[in-house]
C-alpha cells in the first residue's frame, strides 16, 4: 500500500523485539533490539509457581487452587506494554511516520493495546507471524507491501 520514507518495523515475540528500518539503499537493517529481563527465568523465579490452597469448613483437607494466570504469559504481556511505551515515546518525538507491527497474534494484541492515540494512527500494517529470528536480509518478502524493493546496480 503506502511506502513511507520514515518507516519503522517492529518485530516482536513475548521475549525479544527488533526495531528495523529501511536504509538509504532500502535494505532492511535492525537498528535496536530489546530483550525481556524475565525471558529465561523459571516460574519459581517470577513468583510462586505453587498453586494456592483452600479448605472446606467441614473438613481438614486442603485443595490446590489453580493460579488464574500463567506467570510467563503475564511477563510477555508486560514486555509487549514496554515495547508499546517505547513506541509511544518515539512517535511523540516524530521518529517515524509509518509503523509496521510483526508479532504472533497474542503479542500483537497486547502490543496494539499498549499504543496511545498518537501512535495508533501511525500503524500502517500488521503481520501475525513470529519473525524475530528471521535475518534482516530475509524480511523483505514479508514486508514488501510497505518497503520499496532493493535495487542495486551491477558493475
Amino acid at each position: 500500500m503506502h511506502k513511507h520514507p520514515n518507516l519503522l518495523i517492529v518485530i516482536a515475540d513475548g521475549e525479544h523485539a527488533r526495531f528495523v528500518r529501511p536504509a538509504a539503499d532500502n535494505a532492511l537493517h535492525t537498528e535496536a533490539t530489546l530483550d525481556s529481563p524475565t525471558a529465561h527465568k523459571r516460574s519459581s523465579e517470577l513468583g510462586s509457581d505453587h498453586p494456592g490452597a483452600s479448605f472446606h469448613s467441614d473438613s481438614s483437607a486442603h485443595h490446590a487452587v489453580t493460579p488464574r494466570h500463567d506467570l510467563h504469559d503475564l511477563e510477555k504481556e508486560k514486555f509487549a506494554h514496554q515495547i508499546g511505551s517505547r513506541l509511544n515515546t518515539a512517535a511523540a518525538a516524530g521518529e517515524f511516520e509509518g509503523l509496521v507491527l510483526v508479532a504472533p497474534s497474542h503479542v500483537l494484541a497486547s502490543l496494539r493495546d499498549a499504543l496511545n492515540t498518537t501512535t495508533q494512527p501511525c500503524v500502517i500494517g500488521t503481520i501475525m507471524k513470529d519473525l524475530v529470528k528471521t535475518p534482516d536480509d530475509e524480511l523483505w518478502p514479508h514486508v514488501q507491501e510497505w518497503v520499496h524493493p532493493v535495487h542495486r546496480s551491477v558493475t
